[in-house]
């Protein structure tokens, strides 16, 4: 075979969305060639105080920079656009292709952030195909989720097609009646697909995920026997869940106050779309709803997860100014909550029924179904396109593996397969795929202010498992203490009696301060008369943490604020006193 006949192997990295729910983030990448399909962003676990937002480490993209030629977005949910805005201040995207739904909801995200003029975005539709620099021609594919508006994507390449399904389930009686293109997968498979990566997050469910239309009787049976106020939680982003609820409220003769800024953005998005249609006289505003009777309102909120700014959370703590919960309200849950969220799901429902509400929720009611196929979905996904090669993404380890596994059981053999972790290079050729090395793949943690960087963040784990002490002290040139350190405990827990805690801080900067004066004068001063006040303050230091350590039985943290002379005692008439602070961790 001749050189210019031999082609580059097709390098495939997931960033995000392995092993993890969430931060759904994807790049192919061909010779000097790159593309993103999707760039999600994830939620901050128990343990990353004050952290709002969690995406992966990108550094990989970013010193690659130069190749990036466009992004894919498959649809509007957050863990597949949220990340965007965030990305584009760190580089530059050429082109975002992407649903109608998806770009509307993003132009908002890029706009607010200040980021727009860094991207163009081009909305698609079904069996359009975009090409994206001279190696990629990508085709988008109808399909079904909890979204409208969503696809699933056959990469052309110069090695074949890839087929990446994106979040899907088969829905065949879909709430807007755009069914999932099975067609064009068929014609796919007939063709040849070099390498199918499927979603696989509800692999470990047997059966077929039911149908979003299944819910509509089962909520209509609700809407009916309410007799008083009724509140509706969902997911924001669930158009399809949130059209049935408001076909519901017209045909129950109830008006809707929607409550929460993401549900109002998806609302205004989708109706101005065609995806949800509803007359403007079913919607109240909310200043006002409370002049109807209460067998006239519904309040459609956020907070299915129980979020802690999210309306339906603060009403529950009765922090909403608008909206307050009354013996005999009726609330619904229309979602199960996410890995994670259990915790914050429950306590939410608890203090609504302790304010009298009554509140239906669970899957025993049938007002929730999962917008992931289950594993008879995905046999049919396998059964379609029949791939060559096979790669199990989005979701937990233990999803791939049974996803794997249930590829094999249809006839893919195992070394056609592989189950990665994010970072991980997928090298894939014509005839081969293997895991060829792995690029950084951490997290990157934001809150309002900015990135949080992990020495932040073991601070404000260490301030919130063990709390904190501030000793401040102030120091002549003769290394002597010009006044008793001030001591202050926050959220410390101890036995140890004030006067004697402070006793022994005294004494620990005074040992230090009389070793320090005893070197000196063993190893005088250089003509500038400089002293090392750096490395004392460290020392200093280093003696409080471990005195705090050994008689607190605990590990604070210590912030040592310490006061000392700026001159040398050669001029006194210009000493002046300087700060200096620092943490020890």
């Amino acid at each position: 075979m001749s050189k210019k006949d031999t082609k580059s192997s097709l390098k495939i990295i997931p960033l995000g969305g392995l092993h993890e729910i969430g931060k759904n983030t994807c790049i192919f990448e061909y010779e000097d060639e790159m593309i993103l399909l999707d760039a999600g962003l994830g939620f901050p676990t128990d343990g990353m105080h004050g952290v709002n937002i969690v995406l992966p480490d990108m550094s990989y993209v970013r010193e690659n920079r130069h190749k990036i030629k466009g992004a894919i977005v498959t649809h509007g949910h957050e863990d597949h656009i949220g990340g965007i805005a965030y990305h584009l201040k760190q580089f530059d995207i050429p082109i975002i292709h992407g649903p109608r739904l998806a770009m509307s909801l993003l132009r908002d995200k890029l706009e607010e952030a200040g980021v727009s003029g860094r991207t163009q975005l081009n909305s698609v539709s079904p069996r359009e195909m975009v090409r994206i620099g001279k190696s990629f021609m990508v085709e988008y594919i109808r399909n079904t989720h909890s979204i409208a508006d969503s696809f699933s994507v056959a990469i052309h390449t110069p090695l074949g097609v890839i087929i990446h399904t994106g979040d899907f389930k088969i829905d065949y009686t879909p709430v807007d009646g755009e069914f999932y293109d099975l067609h064009r997968l068929a014609e796919h498979g007939e063709k040849g697909v070099l390498c199918l990566l499927s979603d696989s997050t509800n692999a470990e469910v047997p059966g077929h995920t039911p149908s979003e239309q299944s819910v509509y009787p089962n909520l209509d049976r609700i809407f009916a026997q309410t007799q008083g106020r009724l509140m509706v939680t969902t997911f924001a982003s669930s158009v399809h869940r949130v059209n049935i609820i408001l076909q519901l409220a017209q045909k129950h003769n109830r008006k809707v106050a929607v409550v929460g800024r993401s549900m109002l953005n998806v609302i205004a998005h989708a109706r101005n779309l065609g995806y949800i249609k509803c007359p403007d006289e079913v919607f109240e505003p909310l200043r006002s709803v409370n002049r109807l009777p209460d067998e006239k309102i519904l309040i459609l909120t956020t907070g299915s997860q129980g979020e802690t700014l999210a309306a339906l959370t603060r009403i529950s703590r009765g922090e909403h100014r608008q909206i307050k919960v009354r013996s005999g309200d009726t609330i619904v849950f229309s979602a199960n909550p996410i890995p994670g969220n259990t915790l914050a799901v429950v306590d939410t429902i608890d203090r609504l029924m302790m304010q009298g509400a009554n509140v239906i929720y669970g899957r025993k009611h049938g007002i929730h179904v999962s917008g992931h196929g289950a594993q008879e979905d995905h046999k049919l996904m396998l059964a379609l396109t029949k791939p060559k090669f096979f790669v199990p993404v989005h979701g937990q380890h233990r999803m791939l593996v049974q996803h794997a596994k249930m590829a094999h059981s249809m006839g893919i053999p195992k070394e056609n397969m592989v189950l990665i972790d994010n970072g991980d290079i997928v090298e894939l050729t014509e005839d081969s795929i293997r895991v060829a090395g792995q690029v950084p793949s951490g997290l990157q943690l934001v809150d309002r202010a900015g990135v949080v960087h992990d020495k932040v963040l073991k601070e404000r784990q260490q301030l919130a498992e063990d709390g904190v002490v501030t000793v401040a002290a102030a120091i002549n040139w003769d290394l002597q203490l010009l006044a008793k350190p001030e001591i202050h405990l926050r959220g410390v827990v101890t036995a140890v009696e004030r006067s004697l805690l402070h006793q022994l801080v005294i004494r620990t900067i005074e040992r230090t301060l009389n070793n320090r004066a005893k070197d000196t004068a063993q190893s005088p001063k250089g003509e500038s008369g400089e002293m090392d006040w750096t490395g004392l303050r460290l020392e200093i230091e280093s003696g409080l943490q471990r005195l705090a350590n050994r008689e607190l039985q605990s590990r604070p943290l210590v912030v040592f604020l310490l006061q000392t002379p700026e001159a040398a005692p050669a001029k006194p008439s210009r000493r002046r006193r300087s700060s200096a602070t620092s943490v020890a961790p």
